[in-house]
């Protein structure tokens, strides 16, 4: 399948999960150390400030624009591995509204579907480095988001089961 509908697919999955929810389901935790489903979806729109990075600067890539997606995707997909994440992302400690949860996960992932496809994917991004990975295409930021929701998605739905 082609990014385009891969992206379309994962994000409204990940959203037709949320919408499942109510207020207080949305920030239930399973445990104490776990995050909420609403934490989860917090999570994922932070992240996907990446959205910022895509329509940085960037230069003429040189190398294969797709080299690092087979990577990115190894990692996020296996299941058995613990991430932590990056400060900057972590969700909120406070309680989630629901709806503007919701609005501002659906204006983040409009913004990335307009950047996959309106720019030039194959640019590198300079605005923001993974320190592990170096500098990423627009394509692999576009996998990234893709794989990472994705990771979550997986998250949310055995977050639910546990709630």
């Amino acid at each position: 399948m082609e990014l385009k509908e891969v992206f379309q697919e994962i994000t409204d999955e990940f959203i037709a999960v949320i919408e499942t929810l109510d207020e207080n389901e949305i920030n239930m935790k399973p445990t104490n150390k776990d995050w909420s489903p609403g934490q989860i979806g917090d999570h994922i729109h932070k992240s996907y400030a990446s959205a910022e990075i895509m329509i940085g600067r960037t230069e003429l890539t040189i190398r294969e624009p797709d080299e690092k997606i087979q990577s990115i995707k190894d990692v996020f997909t296996d299941f058995t591995i613990q991430m932590e994440s990056p400060i900057e992302i972590l969700p909120s400690e406070q309680r989630l509204d629901k709806s503007v949860l919701l609005l501002n996960l659906r204006d983040r992932i409009a913004q990335i579907k307009e950047i996959i496809h309106t720019r030039d994917l194959s640019k590198t991004c300079l605005d923001f480095v993974i320190p592990e990975y170096g500098a990423f295409t627009r394509l692999e930021w576009a996998w990234f988001n893709t794989y990472h929701t994705q990771r979550h998605l997986h998250q949310l739905k055995n977050t639910i089961r546990a709630i």
